[in-house]
């Protein structure tokens, strides 16, 4: 079995749906499947996952193209028996309908443009959403990362459970409890001036529920709590009304905005946080939440979506919209430091139940799978 995968969007600054790519490929090199795999992509890089897998250019056409033609082209060219697109984007709808002979798997991270499309730019959700509906009766079989995912896609895409197999994520094992927390605080002292504070990682938009922690972040202050709130993500959609509630409230010089950090300080970020709160409307996996808890991190999230199955027991669930209980859960977890421990220790043991190994295995099982149909 000769497996394609497009893997373009491993070669730019990785996010989550890269990352996603990158985690599972390095653990089927290490499953040895290497000599199966070819790698199909825009340029060269230096990036040695290459060095381990045949790799296949798409060429460049002029008048955009390339995707619509050099796609399809370059996925003949590498003589495949599968492909793999670990993500759908409206670009490579082609391929679905001109590489007929080659079996075809798309992985579902979520359905937000569908969903929620006032978060994207109005063109990108609409070719989105169309091209996604165009492809749904052409690919073989497709993987969601989680049961709400694959539950979404049965109701609104009309697909087929038989043809949806849930995968979760993985995550990076850089994000792990660091031995020495007081030199962990002291670094984050020393460099951000950050004492106690509560996290928060993800994109700064209307679909994260950003303003009613803040509105928290006011109230526990009015009890003494010394603890500031830390805010690391790009600015998106509506991200506006957010900076105004922290101006309305007066909050300017208790919610910090880091800004870019390395993976190596959202690490410390992550470890030194006495609290990581994810009050999301909508999420199709949640890896913010699992890199918090690997970290041996108390968390809160919302009791929607994908974030159930993603903190299980291990972390604190409440509605999203009701800020009493969120004010309630985020006092009592620091003021205890009792129930952080217990949670910290639910939290590292909840996060062994992820790995990209795993992500991998069954993903090269769904492989076979679809070829053997």
């Amino acid at each position: 079995m000769n497996v394609g995968i497009l893997s373009w969007i491993i070669d730019r600054q990785r996010t989550g749906v890269d990352n996603y790519l990158y985690g599972t490929v390095n653990e089927m090199i290490k499953m040895g499947k290497s000599n199966n795999i070819t790698l199909i992509h825009h340029k060269k890089t230096d990036d040695d996952i290459y060095k381990h897998c045949r790799e296949v250019l798409i060429p460049y056409l002029p008048l955009n193209l390339t995707c619509h033609l050099g796609m399809p082209y370059a996925l003949m060219k590498s003589k495949v028996d599968l492909v793999h697109f670990p993500a759908h984007w409206h670009t490579q709808t082609s391929a679905f309908f001109l590489n007929r002979g080659v079996k075809k798997v798309l992985t579902i991270h979520d359905l937000i443009p569908l969903l929620y499309p006032e978060s994207y730019p109005p063109n990108l959700a609409r070719r989105w959403n169309t091209s996604l509906k165009m492809i749904v009766n052409h690919a073989d079989h497709f993987i969601a990362v989680s049961q709400k995912t694959r539950e979404d896609c049965v109701k609104h895409l009309n697909m087929s459970p038989d043809k949806i197999t849930v995968i979760p994520n993985g995550y990076n094992p850089i994000y792990h409890p660091m031995d020495n927390r007081d030199e962990v605080r002291k670094y984050m002292k020393d460099k951000y001036n950050l004492n106690q504070y509560i996290l928060f990682v993800g994109r700064v938009e209307a679909r994260k529920n950003i303003i009613p922690v803040i509105r928290t972040l006011h109230e526990i202050k009015k009890s003494g709590l010394p603890h500031k709130l830390v805010i690391i993500g790009g600015m998106g959609w509506e991200h506006e009304k957010v900076l105004q509630e922290i101006e309305k409230l007066n909050l300017n010089d208790q919610v910090i905005f880091p800004g870019y950090i390395s993976v190596e300080d959202l690490v410390r970020f992550y470890n030194a946080a006495d609290l990581f709160v994810y009050l999301s409307f909508y999420e199709g996996f949640g890896l913010p939440p699992l890199e918090a808890m690997a970290c041996g991190t108390p968390v809160i999230t919302s009791n929607t979506s994908s974030l159930p199955e993603v903190v299980g027991d291990a972390g604190v669930m409440v509605d999203p919209l009701d800020e009493e209980a969120l004010t309630s859960s985020m006092h009592q977890i620091l003021c205890d430091e009792r129930k952080r421990n217990k949670l910290r220790d639910k939290s590292i043991l909840r996060a062994k139940d992820f790995s990209w190994h795993k992500t991998a295995k069954e993903t090269w099982e769904v492989y076979e799978k679809v070829c053997r149909i």
